[in-house]
């Protein structure tokens, strides 16, 4: 189940990483776990993640996508994780 919430993997995928493991599974037992334990199990993972910090600075850059100029602006935080970004056409 902590695949399945940190990483955001689909049902297959963690059954096909328990199998390389030797863990035999089927994807309905994974979604059977994550349906019972899954909402308890995601709350402990949002209390554990370390609060952000209260900076961020704002990037403006312009970028060329398929010949068109776009500017693209991003929020990065005080420890350099990219927080949002928006693409549009004009400034």
């Amino acid at each position: 189940m902590w695949l399945y919430y940190r990483f955001t993997l689909s049902l297959r995928d963690v059954e096909e990483l328990l199998a390389e493991r030797g863990i035999a599974v089927t994807y309905e037992t994974v979604r059977y776990w994550t349906n019972r334990f899954g909402p308890a199990f995601a709350a402990n993972l949002r209390r554990a993640r370390p609060q952000s910090h209260r900076t961020w600075l704002l990037d403006a850059m312009i970028v060329r996508i398929g010949g068109k100029r776009m500017y693209m602006l991003r929020a990065v935080g005080a420890e350099g994780e990219v927080l949002d970004m928006l693409l549009q056409k004009r400034e």
